[in-house]
């Protein structure tokens, strides 16, 4: 038997038919779980201005209405 016979044999016995759509399911479910996580962390920062309205109407009183100086590139 040559090398290359042999090779093709060794390939042979490592071939391994299977359903790969069942083997790599986990994988599926994994991201799935961590798609939903990361968007459960987004939906948290919903509505976070609107939290602290009191500081923000209080340094927009104290600063003036104009907002010179504040934010970014002022």
């Amino acid at each position: 038997m040559n090398l290359v016979a042999q090779i093709a044999m060794a390939a042979a016995e490592t071939e391994h038919h299977g359903n790969v759509q069942a083997e790599t399911f986990m994988f599926g479910l994994i991201a799935a779980g961590i798609f939903a996580l990361l968007g459960l962390v987004a939906f948290s920062y919903r509505n976070v201005a609107n939290r602290h309205s009191a500081k923000a109407d209080a340094w927009a009183e104290q600063h003036g209405k104009d907002g010179h100086g504040a934010g970014h590139g002022h």
